[in-house]
């Protein structure tokens, strides 16, 4: 993946997005990648093909081993066996 650093960003905005609009590329900050910059396509492309993993269920829709988890934790945290490593 190409780079540019966030000074080369702002002094030659043009040479780095017309360089995003073929590939994605790195933005770095401190010689370190921070960001990357990508065509609206591929961003695009990318959200189809790997959707957000998260998910937020009605209590009536929750999948059965969610389900299993939260009531073993709920009872867990009623019965007052509160373990303070889990965080």
């Amino acid at each position: 993946m190409r780079q540019f650093s966030t000074v080369e960003l702002l002094r030659d905005l043009k040479t780095v997005t017309h360089a995003a609009a073929r590939a994605p590329i790195a933005i770095t900050q401190h010689r370190k990648p921070r960001f990357v910059l990508m065509a609206i396509e591929d961003f695009e492309k990318l959200k189809k093909t790997n959707p957000d993993p998260r998910r937020v269920y009605r209590t009536k829709d929750t999948p059965p081993e969610l389900r299993e988890m939260f009531l073993k934790e709920l009872d867990r945290i009623s019965e007052g066996r509160v373990d303070t490593n889990d965080e």
